[in-house]
């Protein structure tokens, strides 16, 4: 049966007649099809070329999501084609991973990450959701999997008012278990944790930021549970500082050196970094007192509106962040705002060097493991971005 189908309101250039999977409710002439959300559907142009098959939704502003260029349904086959691809991309010997990365596999709305034989899963919009009996299915034959958690608990999901739920594909309450990612143990909650229960896209910057850290004095801004501080003292450094905002995340990173062995190195401070940084200039202007600072913290521009005051807040925090670093330290920065690209990101770190009077040389620009992969022409699906710099 052929799929509905529903066109550009005019001939006037738009992002998806270039590539990008995404069609805006205001861009589109539904010619009277009634349509319910999570349907597939065509989508032509004003000249009636076909820009293929997406999921549809009435209440999201984001109405259509193109899962293929070919006008078929988001069936079974489908499904299957599209999952298999997904692994098939990914390392095979990876057991911590993401394997599904929505649009950019796609799979619009749906992220899957491995953590060993669980396996977690979210669908946020409803044509995933109602593709969940299918694709927990595909997960129990391809890999029979010790359990898999469905965190359909993102407020995205609120967009396609779908309901906030957690639960186990066993109906049995997932505890928090201990799993080693990268030489590291952590316990991890990953029925109850952020997003999917950890943050696998920085586990390779976590090895690599190691590798500067024997001897060196650290500071790990915005630590979650912490990767960076607790790899740095395994690989030698002087001593380790990690802040966080989050009681929680403080509180499991500190079981998490004291399994690693590393606690009497490590120690962790729960308050607000902006916070943190201002009492230390108020002390003593902070100068010298780290050799290697990390700054990773949660996205801070959400919408267009709030471009600008993350703009600042980047500023702000690698301004001071250089200015506590010690000469010849290393400042590994990082970014995960979606709206703000590496152009943006490296000419805030430009006014920052300016104003704190440092001149940094850039090693290294980096960005997103090969299992969160970038599209071309959907530039949202390319949110992490890093610069590790030396500074004079």
């Amino acid at each position: 049966m052929p799929l509905p189908r529903i066109r550009l309101k005019s001939s006037r250039p738009c992002r998806v007649q270039s590539g990008h999977p995404w069609a805006f409710a205001g861009e589109i002439d539904r010619q009277g099809i009634s349509l319910a959300d999570g349907d597939c559907v065509e989508l032509r142009d004003a000249r009636g070329r076909s820009l293929g098959a997406g999921l549809w939704s009435n209440k999201s502003q984001i109405a259509w999501r193109r899962y293929s260029p070919e006008a078929r349904p988001f069936d079974a086959a489908f499904l299957d084609e599209a999952l298999n691809a997904a692994v098939a991309r990914r390392s095979a010997d990876v057991p911590f991973r993401r394997l599904v990365w929505s649009e950019a596999d796609y799979l619009p709305g749906l992220v899957i990450d491995q953590f060993d034989s669980v396996f977690v899963a979210q669908a946020l919009t409803t044509g995933a959701d109602r593709a969940l009996p299918i694709i927990t299915t595909w997960l129990r034959n391809t890999f029979a999997p010790r359990e898999i958690i469905l965190r359909n608990d993102a407020t995205q999901r609120l967009r396609d008012a779908l309901p906030l739920e957690v639960r186990t594909q066993s109906g049995t309450p997932f505890a928090p278990e201990w799993f080693r990612i990268e030489g590291v143990e952590y316990q991890i909650d990953l029925a109850g944790g952020q997003k999917t229960g950890f943050y696998l896209d920085q586990r390779e910057q976590h090895l690599h930021i190691a590798k500067f850290a024997p001897g060196r004095r650290v500071l790990d801004g915005f630590c979650n549970q912490g990767g960076f501080a607790l790899h740095a003292a395994r690989a030698g450094a002087a001593s380790v500082l990690g802040i966080d905002s989050s009681g929680e995340c403080i509180r499991a990173a500190s079981r998490n050196a004291v399994r690693n062995g590393v606690n009497a190195k490590v120690r962790f401070l729960c308050e607000n970094m902006f916070d943190w940084f201002t009492n230390q200039r108020s002390e003593t202007d902070g100068a010298g007192c780290y050799d290697l600072i990390v700054i990773d913290p949660p996205p801070f521009a959400r919408s267009k509106d709030a471009m600008d005051g993350a703009l600042r807040g980047y500023k702000e925090l690698n301004l001071r962040a250089l200015r506590m670093l010690a000469p010849k330290g290393i400042l590994a920065t990082y970014s995960c705002s979606q709206r703000i690209g590496i152009e943006s990101f490296l000419a805030v770190l430009t006014d920052a060097a300016a104003d704190a009077r440092r001149d940094a040389r850039v090693l290294e620009i980096t960005g997103q493991p090969p299992d969160h992969p970038v599209l071309l022409n959907f530039p949202e699906s390319h949110y992490l971005k890093g610069v590790i710099l030396h500074v004079e």
